[in-house]
């Protein structure tokens, strides 16, 4: 099985880099392998999250994720719709509950419009109610290119359009150890190996280890934040016709609890973004000493902490106290009570973070000797997964070698 040498291995099956061997095999590379360390594929970011389509409203023009997200969620559309993946480009609404924000949403509507995006529409606060009749707000902003789909079903389409082109596919396959042997680079996992020309690092949650594991300095170090959920009860979801969105603080990379309709049903409300002590942490209690560690002796951990330790906390209580949680989402519908809500699923995003204490907002990818590390693609990257994947597939024709 270690024998075959590859033109490019892919450590990662989320949908980042199932896009990237997707858009590869697209582009004539058949000799390819991606490895995913879970028994699935999408196990982590991809799919626990909430399965938005964004518009690219939020992102600085000119940006990578405003340039990869606009591109991205067209192509997406048509992806879905030419492959049968069920989605609906539903819109959602950035509500305004004081006067405070309204310059926030003035620089939202000024970033969606350079951004391209055409079905914007201000709304006062009686057309707020004929849209979302439970909401509350002074006025809002109505994005129409905002959609939902189930990302697990995306990245299913493009590992069957992976494998069909050539590509291989190996599950239960966690790198250990990634060994120099020119002109090949040896992946490790277990008992097995996989020999490549070329790799690419779509490692997600680890990908400054895998960085570092191939010799690399990342120049960042992921921090783990879990976002937890709950669900409206099926007799509340009522009170939610589209996706309801509060302002967002410009300062944090996180938008805020809001409620999203979901493609398979039912009403998501969150989620919070809370510091993960496990870079799987997906429970309350989830304590990793490797992982803590690690951050807690990163300079950038700290000088981030003294300057936003009052969200932090603010975080916490919500992870902990279902009323905090529901008081947070009473500024956007107060009618919602704690028993419309029931646990729901929780996600672990993987923020990156700079020595200096810089939280890295746009996408970052790096270039080495015979690979592509992508060291950071939170939000949108999902919605941006096919504009991603061939960016990263240019940046690998343009300078790997290839037995072609």
């Amino acid at each position: 099985m270690g024998e075959h040498l590859y033109d490019v291995g892919i450590i990662g099956g989320g949908i980042v880099g199932l896009a990237t061997a997707m858009a590869l095999v697209q582009s004539g590379v058949s000799s390819l392998v991606l490895l995913e360390a879970e028994g699935r594929l999408a196990a982590h970011q991809t799919g626990n999250n909430s399965g938005v389509i964004h518009s690219g409203l939020y992102y600085k023009p000119g940006s990578l994720k405003a340039r990869n997200c606009v591109a991205g969620r067209e192509s997406l559309y048509r992806f879905c719709r030419e492959h049968g993946i069920a989605h609906q480009a539903c819109g959602k609404l950035v509500v305004a509950t004081s006067a405070s924000e309204l310059a926030a949403l003035d620089e939202l509507e000024k970033k969606g419009t350079a951004n391209g995006l055409k079905g914007l529409r201000r709304l006062s606060a009686a057309e707020l109610k004929e849209w979302e009749p439970h909401a509350a707000g002074i006025e809002a902003l109505r994005v129409a290119e905002t959609g939902i789909v189930d990302y697990g079903k995306v990245c299913e389409k493009y590992a069957e359009i992976v494998r069909a082109g050539g590509g291989e596919i190996r599950l239960h396959s966690r790198v250990q150890w990634v060994r120099k042997a020119n002109p090949e680079l040896v992946l490790l996992s277990g008992n097995s190996e996989a020999r490549c020309r070329n790799l690419i690092n779509c490692a997600g949650l680890h990908s400054d280890r895998v960085a570092r594991m191939c010799g690399v300095r990342p120049g960042l170090q992921i921090i783990p934040f879990r976002g937890e959920y709950y669900e409206l009860v099926p007799e509340s979801t009522h009170l939610v016709r589209h996706l309801i969105y509060p302002v967002p603080d410009f300062r944090f990379p996180f938008l805020g609890v809001h409620f999203t309709r979901m493609i398979g049903g039912g009403v998501e409300a969150g989620p919070n973004a809370v510091l993960a002590f496990k870079r799987l942490g997906y429970k309350k209690w989830s304590f990793s000493l490797r992982d803590t560690a690690q951050f807690a002796v990163y300079p950038g951990f700290w000088v981030m902490a003294a300057k936003f330790w009052k969200m932090g906390l603010g975080e916490f209580v919500r992870s902990f106290s279902k009323p905090a949680f529901v008081k947070a989402l009473q500024r956007l519908i107060p009618e919602i009570q704690a028993n419309d809500l029931r646990p729901g699923g929780a996600g672990v995003r993987a923020q990156a973070l700079e020595s200096n204490g810089f939280l890295v907002d746009d996408f970052r990818i790096l270039e080495a000797e015979r690979m592509v590390h992508v060291l950071n693609a939170p939000s949108p990257a999902a919605t941006a997964s096919i504009s991603i994947g061939r960016s990263i597939a240019a940046i690998a024709l343009k300078n790997f070698v290839l037995d072609r």
